[in-house]
């Protein structure tokens, strides 16, 4: 009969204990969505629904574009991507729409 002391994970950056669901929970990071409510994930394929200027590329991508095979970043509204000229683009999550 277990008396349930080894089913907690000690989180060494908060000091507090964690129930096992709550450690997965939190080493799976923030949850991530779209402009209109959809959960991302790694691999998705996204559309802008507004034009961006892009800084230092000296392009604009227009309201539509295609971004394919998108990477989470750890924050809950960054989505690091990429996209034909430009290199290490990082979209904001409010600015696009997950592809069905």
């Amino acid at each position: 009969m277990s008396d349930g002391a080894g089913d907690y994970v000690y989180d060494e950056e908060t000091g507090e204990w964690l129930s096992p669901e709550d450690a997965t929970a939190k080493a799976a990071g923030p949850e991530v969505v779209d402009a209109v409510g959809n959960l991302l994930a790694d691999g998705d394929a996204v559309t802008l629904i507004k034009d961006l200027k892009v800084k230092g590329a000296g392009q604009t991508l227009k309201r539509g574009t295609l971004i394919k095979s998108i990477r989470l970043t750890g924050d809950a509204q960054e989505i690091d991507c990429r996209h034909d000229g430009i290199k290490g683009l990082v979209l904001r999550a409010e600015f696009v729409k997950k592809r069905t």
